[in-house]
C-alpha cells in the first residue's frame, strides 16, 4: 500500500523556511505544497525555488485550503501565537517554530485549545530528534560518565547591529534568550529529564530594550548545575558539556545543530558522528508527521510539558533580568 505524500504548507517564507523546505527534500512521502506571505512576490520566489508549490498572498487562505495536512509556521516569534491557533481553529496540526510562543501564556492558550480541538501542536526544537542525541541519550542512559555534576553551554556570535532587524527589535520579541538560550535550556532539560528547582541570571540589555547577552544557571534535583549564556556581541565556542564523576560528553559545535559527539572516560576519547541526511530539519519533520499519522496530539521527543515548562523558566528569567516586550500586558 503506498501512503499519500503529506502536503505540507508553510506560512512565511523566511530563512527559516528554507530550512525546512530542503529537509522536505530527502523525505520521500512529504512534499511542499503551499507558501503564504503577503509578500505574493517573495511566495512565488520561494516555490520556484522548491519546486513549484502553490502560493498564497494571505495565510487564512492557506490553512483553509483541504489539501494541506499540516502547517509549519516560520514567521518571526511575537506572531507566533496568532499563527498556531489560526491552524488550529481550522482544524490543521501545526509544526512552528522555537519559541512556540513568547511567554507561558499564549502557550498555554495554545495547548488547551489543541487539546480541545483535538489537533496535533508541536515545537519545532529540532535538535532533540537530530540522529546525534540518539547516541548521547545510550551514554547517558549507561551512565557513561557516571552521576551528572555540570553542564555547559554557550551560544553567542557577533550578530547585525541594525535597529530594524528582528533580533534587536523589541516589538518583535528579539533578544538573545528566545532565540539562542531557548537551545541550551531545552538540552538541559532533555539531558535531566526534569525541569531546574532553582535559577540565577543575569543580563546586558542593549539600546534597543533587547538582551544582547544573557547568562543564566540551573540547579536541578541531585545539585546538578546547568550553566549557559546567549550572546549576540562576541563569537562563542557553542559546545555543550556534560560533566560526570567518571567522565565528560562533548556535544560539538554548533550544538543544537551537530553531528558529532565526544565521549572521555579514564582519557579514553570516543568521538561519533551521525551525518544528516539534509540541513537537520528533516528528523523533526519526519516526527510531526509520524505523529500527526499515528492520531497524537503531541510529540513524546518534545511534549507540550516541556514546552510549557520552557516558557515558563524563560518568563521567570526575563522577570529576573527586566526584559518585558512592549506589546505584553
Amino acid at each position: 500500500m503506498t501512503t499519500k505524500k503529506f502536503n505540507w504548507g508553510i506560512l512565511g517564507p523566511g530563512r527559516i523556511a528554507h530550512e525546512f523546505a530542503k529537509g522536505l527534500q530527502v523525505i520521500d512521502d512529504a512534499n511542499l505544497y503551499a507558501v503564504a506571505s503577503s509578500k505574493i512576490e517573495r511566495a512565488q520566489e520561494f516555490a520556484d525555488q522548491y519546486g513549484g508549490a502553490k502560493i498564497y498572498n494571505s495565510y487564512e487562505a492557506l490553512v483553509n485550503d483541504p489539501e494541506v495536512d499540516g502547517v509549519y509556521i516560520a514567521t518571526p516569534h511575537r506572531f507566533h501565537f496568532e499563527n498556531a491557533m489560526l491552524c488550529l481553529n481550522v482544524g490543521k496540526p501545526v509544526l512552528c517554530e522555537k519559541p512556540l510562543t513568547v511567554n507561558a501564556a499564549e502557550t498555554r492558550e495554545l495547548i488547551k485549545a489543541s487539546r480541545e480541538k483535538k489537533i496535533f501542536l508541536m515545537e519545532a526544537l529540532w535538535t532533540r530528534f537530530l540522529p546525534i542525541y540518539s547516541v548521547i541519550r545510550g551514554w547517558l542512559d549507561e551512565k557513561a560518565i557516571g552521576d551528572i555534576s555540570l553542564m555547559v553551554g554557550t551560544f553567542g556570535f557577533n550578530a547585525p547591529k541594525e535597529k530594524d532587524d528582528r533580533w534587536q527589535n523589541p516589538e518583535l520579541a528579539g533578544g538573545t534568550l528566545l532565540d539562542m538560550g531557548i537551545y541550551p535550556i531545552a538540552v538541559s532539560q532533555w539531558v535531566m529529564r526534569s525541569q531546574p528547582k532553582s535559577f540565577v541570571a543575569m543580563a546586558q540589555i542593549g539600546k534597543t530594550g533587547v538582551d544582547e547577552l544573557t547568562t543564566f544557571s540551573l540547579k536541578y534535583e541531585n545539585n546538578v548545575i546547568s550553566q549557559s549564556h546567549s550572546s549576540f556581541l562576541s563569537n562563542h565556542v557553542n559546545d555543550f558539556l556534560i560533566y560526570g564523576s567518571k567522565g565528560q560528553i562533548r556535544i560539538h559545535p554548533h550544538f543544537w545543530g551537530t553531528t558529532k559527539a565526544t565521549l572521555t572516560v579514564n582519557d579514553q576519547e570516543l568521538t561519533v558522528s551521525r551525518p544528516l541526511r539534509a540541513g537537520g530539519f528533516e528528523y523533526q519533520t519526519e516526527e510531526a508527521m509520524r505523529c500527526i499519522r499515528a492520531g497524537l496530539l503531541e510529540s513524546p521527543g518534545m511534549s507540550h510539558a516541556d514546552t510549557l515548562a520552557n516558557m515558563e523558566l524563560m518568563d521567570s528569567i526575563r522577570a529576573e533580568i527586566g526584559l518585558k516586550y512592549p506589546f505584553e500586558p
